[in-house]
This record gives structure tokens, sequence and C-alpha cells, in this order.
């Protein structure tokens, strides 16, 4: 049940993405990580408030783009922008929620949480030089799971994505040869594969090809019934894709020691982390020019923050722990502020 009201709440925000906004609705534009909450919270929103939330599921990189031209009140990424970046571009910036990237495979046979992969194996397939099923190192960590001599198809993201951000960097972190020969950005030269847009897409091109391999929100993986394999975490240890996998990867995140609270929760430390989680932030200018619909976004935040933690749970997210939500409130005290130095919030 708890997918189909996601997939519906979603269907409602894309609509809206793609009329005119309302005079009331909050317009906004970035991640598609986030979309699956961001959907489902503008949905009941919108139901106790009347107010709408026109939100444009686009990418990390569109969204930079949109909130930097000022033609949507606030940005979403997965990728957080540096201190500096954000003090040229007048831009506060803080985490709304956290969620696990999971490789996603098409195998005839092969169920979810039966294939294992350690990142050093992901690395090489993404490289291209892994190029079948059967390879070794596949077989290695698999000796229980018949794999077939099958072409790995590989699907990656086309778009400016805070995902492909979070995978490459996890990637970088566990193999020399992705740190140097393609690196982290939101987008990179991929050595093989096919592009695609969104999570969304790349979920549907992994749905429709057979011998695939791509890498997606773990909210996109339930919500199309892809196959989700488990991974060997930093201490060494098999784990399975859970929220509670991904709330031990961010339990040691001290979020006030980047700015703009712009921690990487990628190959945390703990038996029990997912590696590839991540939190996504929101941006939105610290001196507005419409203060108003700054305001409106910040009372839509706030009460996600208050309200939308079980809703965040159901579609496997993990809400933002309670003290940085406090500290949150008093940042956008301290920095997001109308002409005349009032605070919107």
């Amino acid at each position: 049940m708890k997918h189909w009201t996601a997939v519906a709440a979603a269907g409602f925000i894309a609509t809206a993405a793609y009329l005119p906004a309302n005079a009331a609705d909050i317009s906004g534009a970035g991640a598609t990580f986030p979309y699956p909450i961001y959907a489902k919270w503008a949905d009941a929103y919108k139901k106790e408030t009347g107010n709408g939330l026109n939100y444009q599921s686009i990418g990390s990189g569109g969204g930079i783009k949109q909130i930097k031209a000022k033609t949507v009140t606030f940005g979403a990424s997965d990728a957080p922008l540096s201190g500096k970046d954000l003090d040229e571009s007048g831009l506060a910036q803080f985490p709304m929620v956290m969620g696990g990237i999971v490789p996603v495979v098409n195998l005839e046979g092969i169920k979810a949480n039966e294939l294992v992969i350690d990142g050093p194996t992901l690395a090489k397939i993404f490289l291209g030089d892994i190029k079948k099923w059967d390879d070794a190192a596949l077989k290695k960590l698999n000796p229980d799971v018949k794999l077939p001599s099958q072409a790995i198809a590989i699907v990656h993201r086309s778009d400016g994505s805070g995902t492909t951000f979070n995978f490459a960097y996890y990637l970088a972190d566990v193999s020399p040869d992705w740190k140097s020969k393609v690196g982290v950005n939101t987008s990179v030269q991929w050595p093989a594969g096919i592009g695609a847009k969104g999570n969304e897409g790349v979920a549907n091109n992994v749905a429709n090809t057979k011998g695939s391999v791509g890498y997606v929100e773990y909210a996109y993986a339930q919500q199309n019934k892809l196959t989700y394999t488990k991974m060997i975490n930093k201490a060494g240890k098999t784990v399975t894709p859970t929220s509670e996998a991904f709330q031990a990867a961010a339990a040691n995140a001290d979020w006030k020691s980047q700015p703009g609270y712009g921690v990487i929760l990628a190959n945390q430390p703990g038996d029990k982390s997912w590696p590839m989680t991540a939190a996504t932030w929101i941006l939105v200018y610290k001196q507005p020019s419409n203060a108003a619909a700054t305001g409106e976004a910040l009372k839509f935040f706030a009460w996600a923050y208050k309200n939308g933690a079980k809703m965040a749970e159901e579609l496997h997210y993990v809400p933002m722990p309670a003290n940085v939500v406090k500290d949150i409130d008093n940042y956008w005290k301290s920095e997001i502020k109308d002409a005349g130095g009032k605070p919107l919030f």
C-alpha cells in the first residue's frame, strides 16, 4: 500500500511540475534522489494547508542552475555546494533527508539481496573492465549463485546528478583507478554504458534491459520492484540496504563540520553501515528577492521536519536527527532574512 501511495503522490507532483503553478504554490527544482519523499510530503502538506509544491525533478545539476538563475524559490541537490560557492552565490544550504544508493541488476533467476558486490568490483564494472556476469571477481563474491555468461549492460545517469556525485565519490574512495580515470562530479565522463535521465530513467532502463546494472536511490528500487544487491562495507561486513543500515552510516556524521552541513556519508565506518548512504540538501537565498515565497518554502520544510519522519521511513529514507533540525532552525533565523534584516522564519 505504501508504494501505491508514494507513486500516487509522485503523480500529483509530476503533474504540478508541468502545469502553471497556483499563486500559493512553492516552486523548486533539482534532485531526483528525494523526489518520492518530497512528493509524499507535498501531497500531505497540500491536504493540510491548501498550499502546493511545484517541484521539477530534473537532477541536482539542473536544480543548482535554476536557483542560481533565480527561476525557482529553492534548489535541491544531493551534491552539496562548497562554502566558497555558497558565499559567492549568497545561498544558504541545509540537509533535508537521507537515503541510500543501491546497485540494481536485471538478471534472470537472481532475486533482490541474492547477489553480493564490493566497491572495487563495482568500480571495475562501471569502468568497463569487468564485462561479463560470470567474471572471476563476481564468482568469488558469489560462490553459491549461478551467474550467467552474459554481457553486462551498464546504465548510468546522463544528466547532472547528485546521485552520480555520491556514487562516484564512493567509487573514488575504494578504487584508485576510478579516482584517477573518472573522478568525482555530478557529471563524469563514463568509460562505458548508456545514459538515462534521472533516477526514474535509470530505474526504467534497468527494468527493461536484460543483463543490466545501474544505481538508484533505494525508494526507486522498491517502487519499481528492481533487484538490488547486498554490499560489503568498509568494515568488511556484508550488509543489506535498509533504513537501519542508512541510519548506521549517518550516526557519526558531524553535520556542523562543513559549511552548509555539506557532509558526505559515503563509505562510513561501522559494521552495520550501508556504504552508499547520502544526504540531500536544499538551497535558498540568504536575502531572497521574493522574501514571502522563501518564507513559505521554509514553512513547508519546517512542517516536513516536524511531521514527515514517519512518511520518510515508510519510503526507507532516514529523517534528520532532532538535534540537527534544531540547529538548522537557528541557522535559518541567523542567515535567511528579508531586505530589512528580519528573519524569514
